[in-house]
Parts: structure tokens; sequence; C-alpha cells
């Protein structure tokens, strides 16, 4: 199992709920959501305009991916919901689901209890209170 979250993404006047995974091996220098091109262009994101081209390295190998920074604010929408966290939107037409980087989870205040079960909390909430995964 991993850890996934039910994520408000706004972009301009639209706003969009999607379930991301968390990837804490996801490492990046700044708040950023890695998205899907079907995502992008929900977000009128796809085709990227003043995007910056990059190739990450992933797991399974280069990755061609187009950064906007701060083009996003995101969300966590549970029982309770975080504070919005401005983000770098990367878009890659090789993912098919959103990925949470490390510093994103990092500034939604995200504490992964167990990722084998998909436990999850806010950092600010008591250890007892955990939840689930999202379903994807």
């Amino acid at each position: 199992m991993a850890v996934r979250l039910k994520l408000r993404v706004k972009v301009g006047g639209l706003a969009r709920e999607v379930v991301a995974l968390l990837n804490s091996g996801y490492e990046a220098p700044s708040p950023q959501l890695l998205i899907p091109t079907w995502l992008a262009r929900d977000l009128n994101l796809w085709p990227p305009q003043d995007a910056r081209e990059d190739v990450y390295e992933a797991a399974g190998g280069p990755l061609k991916v187009w950064i906007l920074p701060k083009s996003a604010r995101v969300q966590v929408v549970a029982d309770v919901e975080s504070r919005e966290v401005d983000v770098d939107v990367v878009i890659s037409m090789a993912v098919d689901e959103p990925l949470i980087s490390d510093a994103l989870a990092g500034a939604l205040e995200v504490a992964v209890e167990d990722f084998a079960r998909g436990l999850w909390r806010f950092r600010w909430e008591p250890k007892d209170k955990v939840r689930e995964t999202e379903r994807a």
C-alpha cells in the first residue's frame, strides 16, 4: 500500500480535486506537484506556455518534464483541510497519477505514520489521530 492524499489544486479560477501519491523519494528543492498531461489539460496548463523544460532523473530513467514555477495553490482535503501552499507544477507525459514531492509534503505538514499500511496525519495533530490512504 502507499499514502495517497486528496488534494484541491487551484490554478487561476479553476479548482480540481485529485488523489495524489506521496512519494518520499521525489526529492525537490521546493514544493512540487508532478502531474500527468490529462490533469494539466484539465487545469488549462497543457500545452505548457512559458514553462522551463528539464529532465529529471527517476527510478525508471530520465523523465522529460515542463516546470511552471509557483503556478498553483494546493491543499489537502480530508475531514479537515491543510493550509494552501504555492507549488511549482511539473508536467510529465510519462506519469499516470499526480505525485507529491518531499518538500510539498513538508509544506502541507503531512506526517506519514506507516507507508506499508497507508496511514498518515497532520504534524499538528495528536499522534493517535491517524487517517487511511485515499483510494486511487
